[in-house]
């Protein structure tokens, strides 16, 4: 881990894992701006792109303390690792779970390996990173996780159903986490993006499909983790556009080239 030793630690610690992720970047920015953050952890697997986002973060906020922590966040006990090591350190009070990559579907379709890797990094990391930090924010009573996810976890589609089905596992997972600490002082907010203008949609922009900023999906993560929302779509225009598509018949939808 690195740091800053000469920056302030008081005020509320953020833990952002995927800190190198674009929709990430724009949170924390937008999370320091608005004041009350001491101290950012910024958690990834390459060590020197997160120092990179580490120095353009306190190029902006230089009183807040920010931290890189570079580790395997797709295994099991790396994560446990990780986030034991954070914990003792303090329990965080925001965290936010914001890894993944967009497969190509065609080719999990083709080669079992890349289906079970882009489930592993889309699905069951971001619900074991969530599990790791549930245990000591629920003892200590407070605090908010935040996960994001995808409109293509809400139905099945010939076009991303790989993609779809581990963020369909995070729908899931969060459901539950909501459940299991309804009443204990700790909010989880999934995030449910629509393709958003990033590097993993450059060919959905280069195709001439509408996607949102990334500032404005920033904004909503940041405004939903601050009211405790429990399932956040950004735009907010998606949450129609998925019960629309989440309703269709059957009959109709195998009809569609989507």
């Amino acid at each position: 881990m690195q740091n800053n030793n000469n920056a302030s630690n008081a005020g509320q610690t953020l833990v952002i894992v995927g800190a190198t992720s674009l929709i990430a970047q724009h949170c924390a920015r937008q999370w320091l701006q608005a004041g009350g953050i001491g101290r950012v952890v910024l958690v990834g697997r390459d060590a020197a792109r997160l120092q990179g986002v580490a120095d353009d973060l306190q190029v902006r906020q230089p009183q807040a303390r920010i931290d890189v922590m570079a580790g395997d966040v797709t295994q099991a006990a790396s994560i446990a690792a990780l986030v034991q090591h954070l914990v003792a350190q303090g329990v965080p009070d925001t965290v936010l779970i914001a890894h993944g990559s967009l497969p190509d579907q065609a080719r999990c379709q083709g080669d079992l390996a890349s289906a079970e890797q882009a489930m592993a990094v889309n699905g069951l990391s971001p619900a074991l990173c969530a599990e790791a930090f549930a245990g000591a924010m629920q003892v200590a009573g407070r605090g908010t996780i935040g996960i994001i996810g995808s409109v293509a976890g809400d139905r099945g589609r010939k076009s991303n159903y790989v993609y779809g089905a581990a963020k369909g596992l995070v729908e899931r997972y969060a459901e539950g986490l909501q459940h299991r600490l309804a009443g204990s002082g700790v909010k989880v907010v999934l995030i449910k993006p629509g393709p958003t203008d990033t590097p993993m949609t450059a060919h959905l922009k280069a195709r001439g499909a509408k996607l949102a900023s990334v500032e404005q999906v920033a904004q909503a993560v940041v405004r939903g983790m601050a009211r405790g929302t429990p399932v956040v779509y950004a735009p907010a225009k998606w949450a129609l556009i998925m019960a629309v598509i989440r309703n269709l018949p059957r009959a109709v939808f195998h009809k569609m080239d989507i």
